[in-house]
């Protein structure tokens, strides 16, 4: 399968911005999906995960409460709608992708990787 990320931009602290990241392929709604961030000289880690149906989603602790993952299966695309944005939430965000039932946090676990798009959050 292949992603395509795209969303991103530049928004001052407290804004809002939705990344989206479309799909190809006739089997979307068989894939779990996840966003991940790489800051600048940091480790590439985990934002948001979401279950093939979208019943089910996990967040990581310093994004809960102000992201939200869902996707849209007739529309082969998983959203990232990030709100109350901080300076440490920019990095390049990765959409990723594999056909393994249960959510997962690790990036290893998946097989498909989106080519990024670039969020910036000034103060």
């Amino acid at each position: 399968v292949q992603l395509q990320a795209s969303g991103g931009g530049l928004v001052q602290a407290g804004g809002s911005l939705r990344l989206s990241c479309a799909a190809s392929g006739r089997t979307f709604s068989s894939m779990r999906m996840a966003w991940f961030r790489q800051a600048p000289g940091k480790e590439r880690e985990f934002v948001a995960s979401i279950s093939r149906t979208g019943g089910s989603t996990y967040y990581a602790d310093s994004v809960k409460g102000r992201f939200t993952i869902s996707r849209d299966n007739a529309k082969n695309t998983v959203y990232l709608q990030m709100n109350s944005l901080k300076p440490e939430d920019t990095a390049v965000y990765y959409c990723a992708a594999d056909y393994n039932r249960f959510l997962s946090t690790t990036a290893a676990d998946f097989d498909s990787w989106g080519q990024g798009t670039l969020v910036t959050v000034s103060s």
